[in-house]
Formats: C-alpha cells, structure tokens, sequence
C-alpha cells in the first residue's frame, strides 16, 4: 500500500488550518486513543453497538482525520454488516496501523 493513498493529507492540513496546531494535536490524540479502544473492544468482541454503526463511526472520525484508507475499509465492512455479510476485521486492524505509523513518521 502506497503511503499517498493512506492519508489525505490535503483533510490533514485543512483540519489543521481550521483549528490551529495545539488544537490540532489534541483532536489528534483524541482520535487515536478512541479509535484503539473500539478496536481493542471489537478484537475482544466487547462492543454492546452493531458492527454497522460502530464501523460507521470509526470510518466518519478517520475521514476527519485524513486516514482515508482506512476509513475506505470501514465503509466496506459497514456495507457488508448492512447487509448481513461477515465483517473481516483484520485488514481494518492492519490498515489502522499502518496508516498510523504513516502518519505519526510524517509528523515526527
């Protein structure tokens, strides 16, 4: 997977224009943090939503950020759930890894 297409990096930096950089780095953290928990919930199978919405949430929060791959993955699997198919999880879980040690060695 190429690294251009993982991040968005124009969304990065118009979110960042919009809210400034400490602003930024907190609304950063926060997504990282958020976003970990619910796939840790979801690799326990501790999550008391639907995998519809809770991909549906992952996939709006990553867009936000610019983790465009990523949030491409959720929206196929929140597609899939919709539709009563099988959800596999992992190539989310690998994307979401990916495109974070992208993205935080662009920020380093």
């Amino acid at each position: 997977m190429k690294e251009h297409t993982m991040i968005d990096w124009q969304q990065v930096d118009t979110l960042k224009g919009e809210i400034g950089d400490d602003d930024f780095d907190e609304v950063v953290g926060m997504f990282l943090e958020e976003v970990e928990g619910v796939l840790d919930d979801l690799r326990n199978q501790k999550n008391d939503q639907t995998l519809e919405g809770v991909l549906h949430a992952l996939k709006s929060s990553a867009l936000n950020l610019g983790f465009s791959r990523f949030a491409d993955l959720c929206a196929s699997g929140e597609a899939q759930a919709a539709n009563g198919g099988a959800v596999d999880l992992e190539p989310i879980f690998a994307t979401y890894q990916s495109s974070k040690s992208v993205f935080e060695a662009a920020r380093a």
